[in-house]
């Protein structure tokens, strides 16, 4: 258990330093600064692409490490800390600028900050899959890890409101969210520093101690992607992720539009005092959704598991076209609880399915190529997930929003809401298409296992 947390406060940094940035973006600098909202999903659209590549060197950096201290836990120390000191550093811009400072500020601190969260995040999700040589062990792993999660999502979802609060009004008594926003990273940050010190100190890596230190030859960086690509069950799991991450992403920030501008009526304070109560909800149903689909898994198998969490994600977007109303704005608890109710499951089951593909590989190349495979399903999905962020902000252009309106018309607001069930409606039917053709069963799995045993002895 001492590990399993260990690995699971991990989470504190993955949700904050990757996810932190892109929901207060549009808050602080199209809301706030007024910076055009096609110049913001350019820059996340161009982030996610400088994310993938730089995940695709560390994953496999990591990989061919040898150090006293295991190949993952020397970059989760020193990424964690270099990510923590940046965060606040990335909303460090001045009032007045114009859009293309605002832009070229955005691109460069980018640029930095992103290879830093790659150095802690690739040898981390790396690490996930060598925890344990259990098959449901490992869902249990991937579960304390998104039981844990839920507290750094509650942080994002009151990020919004923190930045409104009394103590950073200006003379004239409106909200300064630009100093709101610094003060929050710079807090949330000195956690992240304080965080990724505890990871190194609980965590051990398994297999580097008992295989790969002694055995393991040279990773190639090519076969980071090409030869990762031929495993067959992975390109399954692939398929399923990327239709996943960029019907969602695409409409990632069209929630909290129509919260502001349909349920609210363009009231930002009170928006984002439901955006807090939203989080909390989330957070409530995300921690019920946690052991729900562990049981499914464990009853019926990992496939069975994320097939009822695609269609039950299904059946929830379609639902938010009702439960966004300004009529009964506490409806917008559940529209949030039931996507967080599925995403718990989804993210569960996902890391865990992983683990199992990295064994299937093993009987296929005999090496432990953990990295190789975070790599690879972060370069690719993070790819589809920017061209699904870099698409949000013409979306929400393509309503007809207009950032200086505090009421939005009904046109907007109309394609803002149909948008918001419809699209990812698309992505998770070819997602629960890729996901029923996966081969890997729990039979499989443990004919999979007793195979390696026999070959190179228990791990």
């Amino acid at each position: 258990m001492r590990q399993k947390v260990g690995f699971g406060l991990g989470a504190v940094l993955d949700m904050w330093g990757h996810w932190l940035y892109p929901s207060l973006a549009f808050h602080v600098f199209n809301i706030f600064l007024g910076v055009a909202p096609g110049l913001i999903s350019t820059v996340q659209m161009i982030k996610i692409f400088i994310d993938a590549a730089s995940d695709a060197i560390f994953g496999w950096i990591s990989d061919n490490t040898r150090t006293r201290y295991g190949r993952r836990r020397p970059f989760i120390l020193v990424g964690g800390v270099l990510a923590g000191i940046g965060l606040p550093l990335m909303f460090a811009v001045g009032k007045g600028w114009t859009d293309t400072q605002y832009f070229v500020f955005m691109l460069i601190s980018m640029l930095i900050y992103v290879p830093v969260m790659s150095c802690f995040n690739m040898p981390w999700v790396s690490l996930g899959s060598e925890m344990t040589p259990d098959y449901h062990e490992r869902t249990t792993v991937m579960a304390i890890r998104n039981a844990i999660q839920k507290g750094p999502e509650l942080a994002m979802f009151f990020a919004a409101q923190f930045t409104t609060l009394a103590i950073f009004n200006d003379a004239n008594g409106k909200p300064d969210i630009l100093r709101g926003a610094q003060t929050y990273c710079a807090i949330l940050g000195a956690i992240m520093v304080a965080v990724s010190i505890a990871i190194f100190l609980l965590v051990r890596e398994r297999y580097y101690e008992k295989l790969v230190s002694r055995t393991q030859t040279h990773i190639p960086l090519a076969d980071t992607l090409w030869r990762t690509l031929r495993c067959k069950p992975f390109r399954h799991v692939l398929l399923m992720a990327l239709a996943y991450g960029i019907g969602t992403a695409m409409v990632g920030a069209l929630g909290y539009y129509a919260t502001v501008y349909y349920v609210c009526k363009g009231d930002i304070v009170l928006a984002t005092k439901w955006n807090t109560a939203m989080g909390l909800a989330g957070m409530a149903f995300g921690f019920a959704g946690i052991p729900f689909f562990t049981w499914i898994a464990r009853r019926h198998g990992k496939r069975a598991g994320l097939a009822t969490v695609l269609a039950m994600a299904i059946a929830a977007f379609i639902g938010d076209w009702w439960l966004y109303d300004p009529e009964l704005p506490v409806l917008q608890l559940f529209a949030c609880g039931f996507v967080a109710f599925t995403g718990a499951g989804f993210w569960t089951l996902y890391g865990a399915t992983i683990a199992d593909v990295v064994d299937y590989d093993e009987t296929q190349t005999g090496q432990r190529r953990e990295g190789s495979f975070s790599a690879c399903q972060s370069w690719i999905t993070k790819v589809g997930i920017a061209l699904g962020v870099g698409a949000s902000g013409w979306i929400l252009q393509f309503t007809g929003f207009d950032a200086k309106q505090s009421l939005q018309t009904p046109e907007a607001i109309f394609w803002i809401r149909i948008l918001l069930s419809g699209i990812p409606v698309i992505g998770l039917v070819l997602a629960l298409i890729a996901i029923l053709r996966f081969p890997l069963t729990e039979g499989r799995m443990l004919d999979i296992r007793r195979q390696l045993e026999a070959a190179r002895g228990h791990v």
